[in-house]
């Protein structure tokens, strides 16, 4: 072995070998099976340009386009504690939450943020169902503590994007203790005035549903979203009897006064804005008013 079959060779192969075409450039819409082109997808906000399903959707992306300009300053969130019960599944607690960060790139389930939308200032909030189903654990509560009482500081009014599959079984009670924390937390908007907005996505289940994501003083579903405390599936098998088309869906839901708009995600930036404005006594947002893109951000507060 010398230094031209180590070192020449293998760059001369590198250089004539066969580049592999990554394999994320395609997305699957799961409703009609349409292959996305990541790039088409990404720029319509997730949204299948065939039959208008709603794929999921990190907070950062969401962000990004919900913010003037794409910018937008995380707010800080307090530190929970690691793994509280010293559970244990098939996997270490710490572990999945290793796991989770490595896929999503995020340090929790929930993302706090501030900014302006169409020069509305504002708090938001959104949950990442990729981490560990956006299950709702000390974290979560902590995010929505953190960001009402960084609307009331501001005086702001708050925005909460919901995606989860309930409560976080390794936290155990801790998890449910959320519910009354995150209510506790709300009441404190509703006391300084200032108005909470809930956007419920696909899914928005469990104790989530139960608690801040059917808190808000305007509920927003995007369409089609699954929003319920138990899943259809559970509801089929307990009363042993067929449930009706749609059931437990976004447009159901409107019609049985249970939310007030179902929007489309390209319609919720100029949506969210109206309300807020009229809710705090603005005049409407004047298009076109804005500076030009810069670079999105997203360093802590």
């Amino acid at each position: 072995m010398n230094w031209i079959t180590n070192y020449v060779r293998p760059k001369i192969n590198s250089l004539f070998s066969r580049r592999e075409v990554p394999e994320n450039l395609w997305t699957k819409c799961p409703e009609c099976g349409t292959m996305l082109f990541h790039r088409e997808l990404a720029d319509s906000l997730n949204v299948c340009g065939n039959c208008d399903h709603h794929l999921p959707i990190s907070p950062r992306e969401r962000f990004a386009a919900l913010f003037d300009a794409g910018i937008f300053t995380e707010v800080k969130v307090p530190e929970a504690v690691a793994d509280p019960l010293m559970f244990r599944d098939q996997k270490k607690y710490p572990d999945r939450l290793k796991a989770a960060q490595k896929d999503t790139g995020e340090r929790e389930a929930m993302l706090v943020a501030e900014g302006e939308v169409l020069r509305t200032p504002i708090v938001a909030a959104a949950q990442e169902f990729a981490f560990m189903a956006g299950s709702m654990g000390a974290h979560v509560g902590n995010a929505i503590i953190a960001g009402a009482e960084r609307a009331v500081k501001l005086r702001r009014p708050f925005v909460l994007f919901a995606a989860s599959g309930g409560a976080r079984m390794q936290e155990g009670i801790l998890s449910l203790m959320q519910m009354p924390r995150t209510t506790v937390a709300l009441a404190l908007l509703r006391e300084a005035g200032l108005p909470y907005v809930v956007v419920l996505t696909n899914p928005t289940t469990g104790g989530v549903t139960a608690s801040y994501a059917m808190l808000g003083d305007v509920q927003i579903a995007e369409p089609n979203a699954l929003i319920c405390f138990a899943g259809p599936r559970v509801i089929e098998q307990t009363i042993r009897e067929k449930l009706p088309e749609g059931f437990q869906r976004a447009e159901y839901l409107l019609d049985h006064g249970m939310i007030d708009r179902v929007t489309h995600r390209k319609a919720l930036r100029e949506e969210i804005a109206t309300i807020l404005r009229m809710l705090t006594l603005q005049p409407p947002a004047i298009k076109g008013d804005l500076p030009r893109p810069e670079a999105g951000g997203g360093a802590p507060a």
